[in-house]
């Protein structure tokens, strides 16, 4: 059940992410799922880092923290995907 929610909330985080970001992003939705799951481990793990993962009620700073990390692995996935696929098409 761990890995449906990572698998739920990578979604989620990586959709928002393509959102927030200027222009369109080309990455596929696995792509975009996996970088939005690799940018809430990143959120998680700066936010054990500041000592705000568990707190009392709703944790809005790790989960700003997610929704960062996210952002920034999805720009970065974005220009590889186009490196990868510019490569590619031009061979």
């Amino acid at each position: 059940m761990n890995w449906l929610w990572a698998i739920i909330v990578g979604l989620v985080l990586g959709l928002i992410a393509k959102a927030i970001l200027p222009g369109k992003q080309r990455i596929p939705l696995l792509l975009t799922i996996i970088c939005g799951m690799i940018g809430a481990a990143l959120g998680n793990w700066g936010a054990s880092g500041l000592g705000v993962r568990h707190t009392h009620g709703i944790d809005w700073i790790r989960h700003a923290l997610q929704l960062i990390g996210a952002v920034v692995v999805v720009a970065l996935g974005d220009r590889v995907w186009a490196a990868v696929r510019g490569r590619r098409s031009e061979g």
